[in-house]
């Protein structure tokens, strides 16, 4: 039996139905191409790359906020319901809006002072890539803000009885 190979319409409509997913595999991809690059280019070339360690840990940066919000966007982030499975069954529903509004409170809080810190590392310059620091920060901003609009979309669910499927 032969896999089909996907054509670009598809891969097109998957990133576009997924596209935190996509963006967290290129990251990954993009990290492990420069680690990779600088391997090759200190031990085998002999002349290491000044901008690789710099970058890597910048597209970590990226990769583990984003990869928090996919966590939550999935459900796999385990104390959203570790917490809520140790009550009895009648309490779980209370219990899990209360850790869902902790969430949410906790993120929103980050959120706002990450967005006052980006604002405050305004004009400075990253010493390798000369990229302004706001760009690596800014991972804390979006994911913070990606983790708080899951949480919001999985409370809201709680809210009316839904609940959110991890595939949802």
């Amino acid at each position: 039996m032969t896999i089909p190979t996907p054509t670009l319409p598809t891969l097109a409509r998957i990133s576009l139905r997924h596209p935190l997913e996509v963006v967290i595999c290129l990251l990954l991809v993009a990290m492990t191409a420069v680690v990779f690059a600088q391997v090759v280019a200190r031990y085998i070339v002999q002349a290491p790359l000044s901008w690789s360690e710099e970058l890597a840990r910048f597209l970590l940066m990226w990769l583990s906020m984003l990869s928090a919000a996919y966590a939550f966007k999935t459900k796999s982030h385990f104390a959203l319901r570790i917490l809520v499975d140790r009550f009895p069954r009648k309490l779980r529903h209370t219990v899990s809006i209360l850790v869902h509004a902790a969430g949410i409170f906790f993120f929103a809080v980050l959120l706002y002072f990450s967005i006052v810190f980006v604002a405050g590392v305004g004009g400075h310059i990253a010493p390798a890539l000369q990229i302004p620091m706001e760009i690596p920060y800014a991972s804390i901003v979006v994911g913070s803000a990606v983790v708080l609009i899951e949480l919001l979309r999985s409370a809201w669910h709680e809210l009316i009885g839904r609940g959110i499927k991890a595939t949802d």
